[in-house]
């Protein structure tokens, strides 16, 4: 089912890399904070579970075409993501990613791929890995931020962060909620090939004192073409015992990504 691989890149598809710190400057009510003091609230307010099983509403729309797919998701942290999607009750690919690999299949024109993420990175030209992905699906930024150096300001009501130093290839942006430090939006540009991927968290809530995103909306435009998704949390729960079923079908023809 190509749609469900083309949501399955979009949700890998953050960021390359980069590059903590001057203080910000206020508007309205939100607290005047260093940089330092941004970036280690947020990692304060990072996800602290160790499991995470949902179910998920996935739509998908680009200048072609449009699909609605419901997502079974399993997350063990720092190990194992495992997402099963389905069309109207029937399945129709599965995806299953560790630290050293990424493998799906999809049933539609039975292929399936099985590689590591340099080759994913290859092909998407960005920097892939676990972490990565996992930081997206927790409203985690996606950069290690206590390495880099940044600036910070107040644009509307959120903490806006920028590396000190511009990246030759891409520009990035983070921005943090100042109730919750958690990311609001997160986008990285490719002005030279017409390039922007933005990730964005609507509304978070607090599932066992846990702040867990309710949506995540993702943009892509890539030259003047637009791809958007919706992903909507309908259900979650923390720290249930998870199992990880995954078999590539017989007679499936596998993907090589040159």
């Amino acid at each position: 089912m190509k749609h469900f691989i083309k949501i399955l890149i979009l949700l890998l598809f953050v960021v390359t890399s980069c590059k903590t710190a001057k203080n910000t400057t206020g508007t309205n009510n939100v607290a005047i904070l260093s940089t330092n003091r941004i970036i280690s609230n947020h990692y304060t307010n990072n996800f602290h579970q160790q499991t995470v099983s949902a179910n998920l509403k996935a739509k998908f729309n680009d200048h072609k075409t449009s699909a609605t797919v419901s997502i079974k998701l399993r997350l063990e942290k720092d190990k194992t993501i495992w997402m099963s999607a389905t069309k109207l009750g029937f399945p129709i690919a599965k995806v299953k990613i560790t630290p050293n690999r990424v493998v799906y299949y999809e049933k539609l024109q039975r292929t399936y791929f099985d590689g590591d993420f340099s080759l994913l990175s290859k092909w998407l030209g960005t920097e892939l890995d676990y972490e990565k992905v996992q930081n997206i699906l927790l409203g985690q930024a996606v950069l290690n931020l206590k390495k880099g150096k940044y600036n910070s300001k107040i644009d509307n009501n959120l903490y806006e962060l920028s590396p000190k130093k511009d990246n030759e290839l891409f520009g990035i942006l983070f921005f943090m909620n100042p109730d919750n430090f958690k990311v609001n939006k997160q986008e990285i540009s490719h002005p030279e090939k017409q390039q922007l991927l933005s990730v964005s968290y609507p509304n978070y809530s607090v599932i066992k004192g846990e702040q867990f995103p309710e949506e995540i909306d993702i943009r892509a435009t890539d030259n003047k073409n637009l791809t958007t998704i919706n992903i909507e949390y309908r259900s979650v729960e923390f720290n249930n015992e998870l199992t990880f079923p995954f078999s590539i079908p017989s007679g499936y023809k596998e993907i090589i990504l040159k």
